[in-house]
């Protein structure tokens, strides 16, 4: 099995090229995204993460450490899952139950986070949750990223990546809307349900209550995707038979390392960038509450405002990354973001940091987007789980270092700045690999 395992130096098959897909499914595809930005605007970077700093834990050093170390343990999980399960369904050759399953998952625990109450003894069972529902988001996001290749024509991957990235940045910025008024600024349940007023429901239900509104907008607007975008076809393998042959493929892959150069480089470089990306979007309310003073409602306020920007960033460069390639899209935004950075950790004023943190913002979209695009080019033709997970491996290999130098930098220094400025090195080493990989001809 191992010696037929195909070279990845030449660019994947277009075979949808002659057969564009309805304006309905890539339509219902790019609403994933807009489903699954609720869980990473409201649990992992705006809300419930400050609530948990502030309310759960009460020391928002401390509870930032402790937040640190769960988001290490739920990258380590994901990393030695994600290409396995990625493999098998390679070989099973449908993804849409896999998709289910993890979707169904992060739901339910993202719901149960509603009985996380202001009090020290919750901690753990908070944590327990957060860590449960990330690994399954990000094992449902490889194989949602995973059906981009048979979906579109590879002239069309940057956009319709692009158009998804965007399009989820603005749910996490409806989501964020609804949060703000129906459930934070709110002197009553949304919609005045029971006719009640939050003091009846108990301590911070307000805050409490967004973590039901992530599970709900993320079931709901999910369902399009799993009733209109076409699955694979299956291959007839039972779960066991996959299961064995994924194992197989997989390991065939790495021992065959060399036959994956350029794929190999570009997940090295990518790695590095993304844990930059993936600690300030976890840790940038903890941070904007901690070192500036922000309320949960200023946050909410600044969160939309970075959506509107990065939304508007990812597509704007959709265009390009499909005329000039994903590199070139990736590198710009890497210098953006550099360049953005250092004066975000110099400022002492609010005004500076909303500048700053929203020109950041506008680069992250692209980089993100263009990743994904890349990964699809560079995937070879019925490998594109394998591929992902492997881009999740590698992502949450180095991705847990990000969490962890943040954390440990916080606590060394007790500061939130320090903490923060470990993303530097990431974008820096990430753009000096991101140098020498080559893009597929297009």
């Amino acid at each position: 099995m191992s010696e037929a395992v195909p070279s990845s130096d030449s660019p994947p098959s277009d075979s949808p090229a002659n057969d564009i897909p309805s304006r309905r499914a890539i339509v219902s595809w790019c609403l994933y995204d807009w489903a699954n930005s609720a869980y990473n605007t409201i649990v992992t970077t705006f809300v419930f993460s400050v609530y948990f700093a502030r309310g759960v834990v009460g020391d928002p050093v401390e509870g930032t450490a402790r937040w640190s170390a769960a988001m290490t343990v739920a990258g380590v999980a994901i990393a030695l899952l994600s290409p396995l399960l990625g493999a098998v369904a390679d070989r099973a050759g449908r993804r849409k139950p896999w998709m289910a399953l993890f979707t169904l998952v992060t739901v339910l625990f993202t719901a149960a986070l509603w009985w996380v109450r202001p009090d020290p003894a919750d901690a753990a069972f908070a944590l327990a949750c957060v860590v449960v529902a990330t690994v399954a988001f990000e094992l449902a996001n490889v194989f949602y990223n995973a059906t981009l290749p048979g979906l579109v024509p590879a002239r069309l991957l940057g956009r319709v990546s692009g158009w998804g990235w965007g399009i989820g940045y603005f749910g996490g910025l409806a989501c964020l809307v609804l949060a703000l008024v129906g459930f934070v600024q709110a002197p009553a349940p949304l919609f005045g349900l029971f006719g009640m007023e939050w003091a009846d429901w108990g301590q911070q239900a307000n805050i409490r209550a967004t973590a039901l509104l992530a599970a709900a907008w993320y079931g709901l607007f999910a369902l399009p995707y799993f009733l209109w975008v076409p699955d694979e076809p299956a291959t007839g393998h039972g779960l066991l038979r996959a299961a064995r042959e994924g194992v197989a493929t997989l390991l065939a892959t790495l021992r065959h390392a060399r036959r994956y150069r350029e794929v190999g480089r570009f997940l090295i470089a990518s790695a590095f960038y993304r844990d930059g990306i993936n600690t300030i979007t976890a840790f940038g309310g903890l941070f904007a509450a901690g070192t500036f003073g922000m309320s949960f409602e200023e946050i909410l306020v600044f969160a939309i405002a970075l959506n509107v920007v990065a939304g508007a960033g990812a597509i704007g460069f959709a265009w390009m990354d499909d005329r000039a390639g994903a590199k070139p899209v990736i590198l710009i935004a890497l210098a953006g973001m550099t360049a953005c950075s250092v004066p975000l950790l110099l400022a002492t004023e609010r005004l500076w940091f909303w500048i700053f943190a929203l020109g950041l913002g506008l680069f992250f979209g692209p980089a993100q987007a263009a990743g994904r695009s890349m990964m699809a080019r560079l995937a070879p033709p019925g490998m594109a789980g394998e591929m992902f997970g492997l881009y999740g491996l590698t992502g949450r290999f180095v991705g847990f270092f990000g969490p962890l130098l943040f954390g440990l930098a916080t606590q060394a220094f007790a500061s939130q700045r320090a903490g923060m400025a470990t993303v530097l090195a990431f974008f820096a080493i990430g753009f000096g690999l991101m140098l020498a990989v080559r893009e597929p001809a297009r």
